[in-house]
């Protein structure tokens, strides 16, 4: 095992480390993915890895907070460019989450990786609630529901897509079918009092 002579920042070193695990993840899957195999690839000692992640799950819990991050930083950009109307927004929203499935793949490798753990869905909770609400927010000005409502049609959506995810990997669905699927799923859940 190589060292690096180079030193880092706390935080530099946090993000190559992240940067690193996502490169395993990606090639060897999260089983492939330890802080032994971690430190190995970065080119770092053991303790430094230890220091950072105590743990296998604090690692991939960390690995996971940092994937989440990048991926509402690109539907924030993506919906601050939107042209401001109901389709245009919905759209986005359904590119924005298959473009996460599909360039971040490792976001299901290692969410699954963490199943069954209380601090996984002590996070997965919290995210959800974080981009439960950016939907919201977007949708609010395009729909007749109140934002209770509003929030609660979003949490309904997210499961869908989710779902939706799963057959654009297993190959089952295109990412534009599974974009259009949940673009019009969205418009519907926009007006659905109105509907009735």
């Amino acid at each position: 095992m190589a060292t690096t002579s180079t030193r880092l920042s706390k935080q530099a070193r946090r993000e190559q480390l992240l940067d690193t695990a996502v490169a395993i993840v990606r090639t060897h899957g999260t089983d492939g993915l330890t802080l032994v195999t971690l430190a190995e690839a970065a080119g770092v000692s053991r303790p430094i890895t230890y220091g950072h992640f105590a743990t296998r799950p604090g690692l991939l819990l960390a690995l996971y907070r940092r994937l989440d991050e990048r991926h509402r930083a690109a539907i924030t950009q993506a919906l601050q460019d939107a042209v401001p109307d109901a389709g245009a927004v919905a759209r986005v929203i359904s590119a924005a989450y298959f473009a996460c499935a599909t360039d971040m793949p490792e976001l299901s490798a290692v969410s699954a990786a963490l199943k069954g753990s209380p601090e996984m869905e002590a996070i997965q909770h919290e995210l959800t609630d974080s981009y439960t609400d950016l939907m919201v927010t977007a949708l609010l000005p395009h729909s007749g529901l109140a934002p209770r409502a509003l929030r609660l049609h979003c949490v309904g959506m997210l499961g869908a897509a989710e779902a939706m995810a799963a057959e654009l990997n297993g190959g089952r669905a295109t990412e534009g079918e599974a974009v259009t699927a949940l673009t019009d799923l969205i418009l519907g859940g926009l007006h659905a009092r109105a509907n009735r």
